[in-house]
């Protein structure tokens, strides 16, 4: 069954000659530093088909052999070079993107830097305005006593309220405002004394602050022998002197720009027996450093 006869398989032939060979496409590679003996390794070791076509003697067949019939087509190919193509490349002229996130933060600091400083120059020139307006003694009293240790001496009792105004002109900052414990002295010994309690003041805003300034039974030591009355009440003019310092600070970015302002304050008050239970002006009678 297997059998063929001769004209069958002579038509076979004709047949299966008469066909156009299938055409694969040639792909061609050469590197930057090959030669033409490189080119022609690479050709001759390219696979075809193996087919009856493929025999030397088929029409439509070329020898591997021959050298010369290669080298024209392989002329006419552009050569890539590979060198070119890698300079060429974008990335390889372009910086690391740690270069570029380094440059980032550094120009934001700068700016920031910049900005803060800016800000702080202009805040501290909005200094808060302080202005003590009065004082008035409530209760003035000198009498016979004795220190803690038992030394016989005057003794004084003082209450008295100060008032001073506080005008915050920052425009866009609040403040927050502390204060050292507020002296009244007579003959450079402390005989009241007062604490304000710190607070808060918004921008461009202003609030009358009071205080309460006193002692009890404060020792003199003899500095009050001119004090002294019958009443236990001065009889004659009492020269004292008031001092004070605040502290503002300001927050203008979080805390990171918050400038302090220092305000040291003195007042030089005289004390006239028919002043008690009076307010006493201060506009003109205090300095501030």
């Amino acid at each position: 069954m297997h059998a063929k006869t001769d004209s069958e398989v002579t038509s076979l032939s004709a047949s299966y000659s008469t066909r156009s060979p299938p055409r694969r496409p040639l792909y061609y590679v050469q590197s930057p530093s090959g030669d033409s003996h490189d080119g022609d390794k690479i050709l001759t070791t390219a696979s075809f088909p193996s087919t009856p076509l493929a025999s030397p003697h088929h029409p439509y067949s070329a020898p591997l052999h021959h050298h010369k019939d290669y080298n024209k087509p392989w002329n006419q190919f552009d050569v890539i070079d590979q060198t070119f193509i890698e300079d060429e490349h974008p990335h390889n002229n372009t910086l690391p993107r740690r270069c570029y996130f380094v440059a980032f933060v550094a120009g934001f600091l700068l700016l920031f830097t910049l900005i803060s400083l800016i800000l702080w120059g202009v805040s501290t020139a909005m200094k808060p305005k302080i202005f003590v307006k009065s004082i008035e003694f409530d209760e003035v009293r000198v009498q016979a006593g004795a220190d803690a240790s038992g030394v016989t001496t005057d003794m004084i009792t003082l209450n008295s309220t100060l008032k001073f105004t506080y005008h915050n002109i920052g425009t866009f900052f609040g403040v927050q405002v502390s204060a050292a414990p507020i002296n009244l002295s007579y003959s450079e010994i402390v005989i009241a004394s007062g604490d304000m309690e710190e607070f808060d003041q918004s921008r461009k805003s202003e609030r009358l602050v009071s205080v309460v300034v006193m002692g009890k039974k404060v020792p003199l030591y003899g500095s009050g022998a001119s004090l002294s009355s019958t009443t236990g009440m001065p009889t004659v003019p009492v020269h004292l002197k008031l001092n004070f310092g605040l502290q503002s600070t300001a927050y203008v970015l979080g805390q990171l720009v918050k400038p302090n302002f220092y305000k040291r304050i003195q007042c030089f008050i005289t004390l006239y027996p028919n002043n008690i239970g009076a307010s006493i002006p201060l506009y003109k009678s205090c300095t501030y450093d």
